[in-house]
């Protein structure tokens, strides 16, 4: 399960936090992060010039079979249809696994680097990325790995794998956090389930799961359809206890990217009030 190397764009001041942030399918870290350095806010600035004391990790995925395609892809997963996400959803689950616990040792290598401060990392995905962001939040909660709430989640034009079965065992935030870690235990193959629900129901009510979302979508989105980013708006709101949603119209790429300069106001916007309450570095 070997990854490349993650693209890293150093914090230009003292390093105060970390966004590990996820590219889509088909693309890669330092392509990805090429893309969204080019775009600005209001202020004319780009998020790395906004945030100078952030340090900006652009993981690669690993290049994977498209069974859609018929080639290898440099993808998280294998994602079957988007037009209806249960088609083949099995084939789903290698992928998601393995990046999903890349994603988790990229979290606790970089909370090494901030003195244990999970709560000043960030972790954002776009498309597919956005699935494997919001997954790594559940694993985070379900394996016990993380048990502090990250600065925040950041997901953009994206969709939530496995919603419809997350969405049957949706039961709120205390009964429901034993069923999101049901559904992860089964999907992720990861033993011990039963010595959890005695240990873990604390961490999820006041640690990872209080980790501040927001979700990001183009109405005129043809890829990735709005239907599929309110639905994961949705269940991530029975888990977590604070989700925003934000929609956009008119973004480049046939509505699959992040609205310049509104869009890119929003996630300004989010990284800091999601960092208030720690030591940050922000240029307006």
């Amino acid at each position: 399960m070997t990854f490349p190397r993650p693209h890293i764009h150093s914090p230009k001041t003292q390093h105060t936090h970390t966004i590990i942030f996820l590219h889509g399918r088909g693309s890669n870290g330092p392509e990805f992060a090429s893309d969204l350095f080019s775009s600005t806010s209001s202020t004319k600035k780009t998020l790395a010039e906004t945030f100078p004391s952030y340090k900006w990790v652009f993981p690669t995925s690993r290049d994977r079979w498209s069974t859609t395609f018929r080639e290898e892809q440099c993808a998280w997963f294998d994602a079957y249809s988007l037009d209806d996400t249960t088609q083949g959803s099995e084939s789903q689950v290698e992928g998601l696994r393995e990046s999903v616990y890349y994603t988790l040792d990229l979290l606790e290598q970089e909370a090494e680097l901030l003195d244990g401060r999970f709560e000043n990392i960030l972790l954002g995905g776009i498309s597919q990325g956005m699935g494997i962001a919001l997954w790594t939040l559940f694993g985070a909660a379900a394996t016990g790995r993380i048990s502090r709430r990250l600065g925040g989640v950041l997901g953009l034009c994206g969709w939530l794998p496995f919603a419809e079965e997350l969405e049957q065992g949706s039961l709120g935030l205390d009964d429901g956090g034993f069923a999101l870690c049901e559904i992860f235990h089964e999907k992720m193959s990861v033993p011990g389930l039963k010595h959890w629900k005695s240990s873990w129901l604390p961490v999820l009510k006041k640690g990872v799961l209080t980790t501040p979302v927001f979700l990001g979508h183009g109405t005129d989105d043809v890829w990735v359809s709005r239907r599929l980013g309110t639905e994961a708006c949705q269940m991530m709101r029975n888990f977590v206890n604070r989700v925003e949603w934000y929609e956009f119209a008119g973004a480049e790429g046939d509505g699959h990217w992040i609205k310049e300069p509104e869009g890119f106001d929003q996630i300004v916007r989010f990284l800091r009030s999601s960092s208030s309450t720690s030591s940050e570095t922000v240029d307006d």
